[in-house]
């Protein structure tokens, strides 16, 4: 009994320990985020150039049979816009991750007395933090050029949790590539493929729009239906459970798998060091 009651005192001392450490390794990769305004501006810029540039050339499609009802084409764009923000996000932070590698700070980490989890997740938590700045950045932009959420603060609160989700979702995926492989170069090589997913999905058209072989490849595009539900809260004033599905389940089920594969990358890492 006593043994037992000795024990329970030191196991809860190492958790709060671990929670603190993955709280100020979240604080140091949240603030190195944005102290590098060159590195984040991309995730902010190219997303809302690319929403003014599609709605500039297709704004005439929101007429189109099929097409959902819309003030705007930008309206239409809002959440594709943070979809690319998120993307670009969580592929920053890797690489940051993988910097961290390449560099040797991971390995003097490694030799301190810091929980292992700590350090992954510490370094994700920036993820979760900057796409949710991202997401409200965007609709604050958005609104202001007339762009308004139909469903009203649930569907914006929505969004932003949607957003950070996805991101996390990513960057965890993202970062099983720079655990493994150390190197920056990788990580960033994988945007491309992200991005071409992107366009292999709803997230710029309504599938309804969409014939053939592009549409089988659109449905069965878990981007598509992140989009879709993403877009659910800005388009319609009555929400669905599905939509809460799409926009918030989806990415949440993604967190915990990319979560796994990134957990056990780690666990092949140190095995080797």
């Amino acid at each position: 009994m006593t043994v037992a009651l000795a024990r329970q005192p030191i196991h809860e001392d190492l958790h709060q320990s671990a929670v603190r450490q993955t709280l100020a390794l979240a604080r140091r990769s949240v603030l190195g985020r944005l102290r590098q305004p060159a590195a984040l501006a991309p995730s902010f810029v190219f997303p809302l150039f690319f929403a003014a540039l599609s709605a500039s050339s297709y704004s005439r499609v929101k007429n189109a049979p099929g097409f959902p009802k819309v003030d705007s084409f930008l309206q239409f764009g809002l959440a594709a816009a943070v979809m690319q923000g998120a993307f670009f996000g969580a592929t920053s932070a890797a690489a940051d991750l993988a910097v961290d590698i390449e560099q040797g700070f991971w390995e003097r980490l490694m030799t301190s007395p810091v929980h292992r989890t700590s350090i992954v997740i510490g370094r994700l938590m920036s993820s979760l933090v900057v796409g949710a700045l991202q997401a409200t950045v965007f609709m604050g932009f958005l609104a202001a050029l007339g762009v308004r959420v139909r469903s009203g603060p649930i569907g914006i609160v929505s969004i932003v949790v949607s957003a950070s989700l996805v991101s996390l979702a990513m960057s965890t995926l993202m970062s099983t590539f720079a655990i493994k492989t150390g190197s920056p170069e990788v990580v960033q090589g994988m945007f491309p493929l992200v991005f071409v997913l992107m366009f292999l999905s709803s997230t710029f058209m309504p599938r309804e729009l969409m014939h053939g072989w592009f549409r089988h490849v659109v449905d069965v595009n878990p981007i598509s239906y992140l989009a879709e539900g993403m877009r659910g809260f800005v388009i319609e004033r009555e929400l669905s459970g599905w939509r809460f599905f799409e926009a918030i389940a989806i990415p949440s089920i993604g967190c915990v798998l990319a979560l796994l594969l990134c957990l056990r990358a780690l666990r092949r890492r140190l095995a080797q060091m």
